[in-house]
């Protein structure tokens, strides 16, 4: 760093698009994709606290999925929709940092919990009978545990790098929020471990998390394939198609964002990725699970049944 340099203390954030029509119009799409997202999200965590039928691993880690989507979305919509009605939202540094962890973190254990899914539905289908002690409440913690502490060892890894870096010139960033990419571009950074240990670790975490996920699906389509009745056969995999649909839309967008040549696509691509695995994904989750799961719409009637009785 050059000594007539002066450090960079605060962030601007450049948001979605300068056009004021445009943020006006995206201001107003967000806020209801947010206001769904919370809305669906409680109701999840509501209707399986308060439905005993749905006591049970599978919706004990749906509930946590929809806490994880609440504070994914939580962590960067807000400060989205303040940015389409300001010209310039500045962030300090340690702003920037703070929410970065918590993006990171919250993501993370979106990856850990889609897996630990995969293993209970597993569990569920290849053993059956083996099931209440396989998924024990004591199994199921640390798979909990598991999840969160995966998610905050990954973000302080990201977090630990960014700590490091020195900032000095332009402030701006071109993102909706403190992505680390954007943040390490504009770093007079030196060492090449900035880029390498959080590559290695986030990609250390989608790959342990998409295999556990590809070989509980592989033994589930097996076992599926050995039972004789379409009816059953069709009941069995029933149980699936919300988290393989959940799954396939998160990991998908992450494979994008993070797999693909960074010559492949520009910033813009890169932001509308974002805007779909960050904000629109939590949103679609509760639709996706209550949608397709009968059990779930069932509690759900019941509780509002339950709530026109008592008022």
């Amino acid at each position: 760093m050059s000594d007539n340099c002066t450090a960079v203390t605060e962030f601007i954030i450049l948001g979605l698009t300068d056009d004021q029509i445009l943020c006006i119009i995206l201001f107003v799409l967000f806020l209801g994709v947010y206001s769904v997202t919370l809305a669906g999200n409680l109701s999840i965590i509501t209707v399986i606290r308060n439905s005993s039928q749905l006591h049970t691993p599978m919706y004990l880690f749906l509930s946590h999925l929809a806490f994880v989507d609440i504070g994914y979305s939580s962590s960067v919509t807000p400060l989205m929709l303040i940015n389409f009605l300001t010209d310039k939202i500045s962030i300090p540094l340690g702003g920037c940092v703070a929410q970065f962890y918590f993006v990171a973190t919250f993501g993370t254990a979106e990856c850990f919990l889609l897996a630990a899914m995969a293993y209970d539905r597993y569990v569920a289908i290849c053993n059956p009978l083996l099931y209440s002690t396989s998924m024990s409440s004591g199994v199921c913690s640390l798979l909990l545990i598991i999840s969160y502490l995966g998610g905050c060892v990954n973000s302080l890894v990201f977090v630990d790098c960014l700590l490091k870096l020195s900032f000095c010139g332009s402030n701006k960033i071109n993102h909706f929020f403190c992505d680390y990419a954007p943040l390490l571009k504009l770093s007079s950074y030196q060492d090449d471990l900035a880029e390498i240990l959080p590559s290695i670790s986030a990609g250390s975490v989608i790959v342990i998390t998409v295999l556990i996920i590809i070989i509980s699906y592989i033994y589930i389509l097996f076992s599926v394939l050995t039972i004789s009745s379409t009816e059953g056969r069709s009941k069995a995999f029933s149980t699936c198609t919300s988290h393989l649909t959940a799954v396939t839309l998160f990991f998908g967008t992450l494979t994008f964002i993070y797999m693909m040549p960074k010559s492949s696509y520009s910033t813009d691509d890169n932001k509308v990725v974002s805007v779909f695995y960050m904000v629109m994904i939590p949103m679609l989750n509760p639709l996706i699970y209550s949608l397709r799961n009968n059990e779930v719409k069932k509690a759900l009637r019941k509780l509002i049944n339950m709530k026109h009785l008592s008022s």
